[in-house]
């Protein structure tokens, strides 16, 4: 497995955004695919944001993307996605992982993000590595809307895990990647 960090028209980004513009239909309806338009792709470059993605044998298996947010300090994670075939293999994990180290080797020291309220999954990935929510977990997630999470980069998120040799480097052009996150067996974290 490897990470690769990658502008948005890449072409190994378009299985993320066509399943992910899927995904969000089958559970919001018609409509639900303006969300993969709502930014545009140059806030999800360097300097201020990245888009990576976990490539297996040259193709993508997950990803994820952060953006500066308007509050100072903080990136916004956004599209966080596992191809539907690689899924419960802590692929996620490992791609939040690589925002964090990312992010915050970029000088950012909070992260935002949001899921939707039918994406319990997204729910229990952020739960489960350290995020805040910002709503009452107890309240139902459908009057709530976009459910909100936070979560403070501390200096050793910047430090890649000594299995993970280093952290991207945001895209110059070039179509390298970097050995990264080996990936956990099948029911592994």
């Amino acid at each position: 497995m490897t990470v690769a960090a990658v502008d948005a028209d890449d072409p190994r980004v378009r299985p993320l955004v066509d399943e992910l513009t899927r995904e969000y239909t089958s559970r919001y309806g018609p409509g639900a695919e303006q969300e993969m338009s709502r930014y545009p792709a140059e806030e999800f470059a360097p300097p201020h944001g990245a888009l990576l993605l976990l490539l297996a044998s040259g193709r993508p298996v997950a990803g994820g993307a952060f953006r500066r947010h308007e509050d100072p300090g903080t990136a916004e994670f956004k599209r966080i996605w596992t191809h539907s075939a690689h899924r419960r293999r802590g692929l996620a994990r490992r791609v939040v992982a690589a925002l964090e180290r990312e992010a915050a080797d970029r000088g950012y020291r909070r992260v935002l993000l949001t899921t939707g309220p039918r994406q319990p999954e997204a729910r229990g990935l952020y739960l489960a590595t350290g995020y805040t929510p910002l709503f009452d977990l107890a309240a139902d997630h459908e009057t709530i809307g976009p459910l909100p999470f936070e979560k403070l980069l501390s200096r050793a998120a910047a430090t890649p895990a000594p299995e993970s040799a280093a952290t991207v480097q945001p895209p110059a052009r070039r179509s390298s990647e970097q050995q990264l996150l080996p990936v956990a067996p099948p029911g592994g974290a």
